[in-house]
């Protein structure tokens, strides 16, 4: 009869996986055995597995690549990270590793760069694509980049009073790049995207803001879309909407040759999860160099900003769980050493879900729970799973801790939550640890962070 957890892992989904296997009877992740890690800094714990960063970046040019060779696109691929994502000087430095262009969406993202120059981790050939909304302190920023040398910076207009104020500021011809403001998907609140450049009014501003300007080079058109790459209608005729501006601008706008598609490609969220990588990154450039034929028009570079791909599948959170508390005849709830709100805030601000499952006792029979955090909101709990209805987990017994794990959580969720900051009900923020290897590939654990402490909180609050 099988009723026990690791029967319901098994029978649910293909597992082991890439990521994940069992070894006596503890859950590993990349081959790192989480028990040990528990043992050694205790719960909660945060971690960071910085290879799965370059892992990604790699793979994600790889599928890029060979597209372009099979299609005998003419042209090549850029990938950029987008800082938003995570802004950690270990994901920046690892992310660099790999020769990538990289984001930013605000002033203090020209801070991070100018820091990794001055510590060595990058040069001034670096390609910086600005994105966002130009405050006076950004646009300074990115004047500053450029008078300073860093001829690659690329500021992507979301306005079109940005371009006066950058000419202002800039001291010398520089790049250019113009988002599109493009359409929302029909069940958004709101139409067109507050961000970009109307589709009708891009070819008439070029006209008569750039073309006769000696001092800009219109290099890129930006499209971004918030669903992210998806082989869905929707998507397919926002590209194309696009191609179409990319077409008409880059006939009155020769200098124009570089297309950026956005992104992002979507990460591992369930343990069922499906994607086709390959397939898509095949499809788009197979379909650009149709469109281009079919205008007559050169093969734009093409270029993708991947955040939480690039980061997401790197990060995980582990939990003891406390105690159990049964508020009726059929509801258990399982009570973890934190509060989602402070640590994995996209679980209850967009109802997100992670993968998540037991670190030990697989081999113990299972109940149906669900997860409650220790703040005192109603919103703080996790009461499902992508891949089914409810959460299941060996049962609870007060004699033998229970430790659960949510994965591929490396993106977004510090900067949102606050980190460091202070948190819901003074929640702490846990232990942060680094994993990654050495030169003779030996494991090696760093604490980037350790758990916040009373002190910290008070004297951010005035105490």
């Amino acid at each position: 009869m099988k009723i026990r957890y690791s029967d319901l892992i098994h029978q649910t989904f293909n597992f082991p996986t890439e990521e994940f296997s069992l070894k006596n009877d503890f859950l590993e992740f990349h081959g790192i055995p989480l028990i040990n890690l528990i043992k050694q800094y205790g719960t909660p714990l945060k971690f960071t597995y910085l290879p799965k960063i370059s892992q990604n970046i790699k793979r994600a040019r790889k599928w890029f690549e060979k597209a372009i060779h099979s299609n005998q696109y003419n042209n090549k691929y850029t990938y950029c990270y987008c800082t938003k994502s995570s802004h950690f000087s270990f994901v920046l430095e690892e992310a660099l590793k790999n020769n990538i262009s990289i984001e930013t969406s605000y002033s203090y993202d020209i801070e991070i760069v100018k820091n990794l120059y001055k510590k060595g981790k990058t040069n001034k050939k670096i390609e910086v694509i600005c994105n966002g909304f130009k405050t006076k302190n950004y646009i300074e920023n990115i004047s500053e980049l450029i008078n300073n040398g860093f001829l690659n910076t690329i500021p992507i207009l979301d306005n079109p009073d940005e371009l006066e104020k950058l000419n202002l500021v800039i001291n010398h011809p520089f790049k250019l790049g113009i988002r599109i403001a493009s359409e929302e998907e029909p069940k958004f609140e709101f139409y067109t995207s507050r961000l970009g450049i109307g589709y009708k009014d891009i070819i008439i501003f070029y006209l008569s803001k750039i073309k006769n300007n000696p001092k800009i080079e219109l290099k890129m058109l930006h499209f971004f879309i918030n669903t992210g790459i998806k082989d869905t209608a929707y998507y397919w005729n926002e590209l194309f909407k696009c191609l179409h501006i990319y077409a008409k601008l880059k006939k009155v706008a020769p200098e124009l040759d570089i297309l950026n598609i956005g992104g992002g490609f979507p990460i591992k969220t369930s343990m069922c999860f499906n994607y086709d990588y390959e397939y898509m990154a095949n499809e788009i450039v197979y379909q650009i160099k149709k469109f281009c034929q079919e205008e007559n028009i050169f093969e734009p570079h093409i270029y993708t900003e991947f955040g939480a791909y690039t980061v997401g599948e790197s990060g995980g959170i582990l939990y003891k769980i406390l105690s159990q508390k049964r508020q009726n005849d059929r509801e258990k709830w399982n009570m973890i050493d934190s509060s989602f709100m402070t640590t994995l805030p996209d679980t209850w601000a967009i109802s997100r879900r992670f993968i998540m499952m037991a670190i030990n006792r697989w081999n113990d029979f299972y109940e149906r729970v669900f997860l409650g955090g220790l703040t005192c909101d109603s919103d703080d709990y996790y009461n499902s799973e992508q891949h089914m209805n409810a959460i299941y987990l060996p049962f609870f017994n007060k004699k033998i801790p229970l430790y659960i794990g949510f994965f591929n959580t490396g993106a977004y969720q510090d900067t949102i939550s606050g980190y460091g900051g202070v948190h819901h009900c003074l929640i702490p923020q846990p232990i942060h640890i680094l994993i990654n290897y050495d030169k003779e590939n030996n494991l090696k654990y760093k604490v980037f962070r350790p758990s916040q402490k009373p002190e910290e909180i008070l004297k951010i609050l005035g105490y």
